[in-house]
């Protein structure tokens, strides 16, 4: 079978071609910050949080995540840079992040009822005592590629201590 031979320009046009037909590699989006503190004792940093939540008449916010999830850097810079959101949680939150990555601080999952099981990141408030009163999902305050601050705000306010 006799093949017609291309020519070296020909070969490298129909290579181009076919490789921008194949699918671009997937790469998976890492977060550079490292938020999560792996090493963390997330029972003693809770206890803590307690007891400055009760001096000061504040709830404590518990963001379950880990330092690979994209979400969880979008919700913790929002936190940081609106103001609205930052003023609130300094208002009336003493927020701990609680590291889960690869079953780290698997207690605390336990003990407030499994809230990763939900997904990444998860938010827990608990009153000054350290009774838990609401678990939320975050997908529910997302709004396409990113939290919706208004939505992020509603939730804070709604389980803020009544002023």
């Amino acid at each position: 079978m006799n093949l017609p031979r291309l020519r070296p320009l020909h070969a490298l046009v129909l290579a181009t071609l076919v490789a921008s037909a194949l699918p671009a590699p997937v790469r998976a989006e890492r977060p550079a910050a490292v938020i999560y503190d792996e090493k963390a004792d997330a029972s003693a940093e809770i206890a803590a949080a307690l007891a400055t939540a009760k001096a000061a008449d504040k709830r404590v916010l518990l963001q379950f995540g880990a330092n690979w999830c994209p979400w969880c850097h979008k919700l913790h810079q929002l936190f940081r840079t609106d103001t609205s959101i930052a003023a609130e949680l300094e208002r009336s939150y003493v927020v701990v992040l609680v590291d889960v990555n690869k079953g780290h601080n698997k207690d605390v999952d336990l003990r407030y009822g499994e809230p990763t099981k939900q997904g990444l990141p998860v938010l827990v408030v608990l009153d000054a005592a350290g009774a838990p009163l609401t678990t939320q999902e975050t997908g529910a305050l997302e709004d396409g590629p990113a939290h919706d601050p208004q939505k992020v705000l509603a939730f804070l306010r709604e389980w803020a201590p009544a002023r």
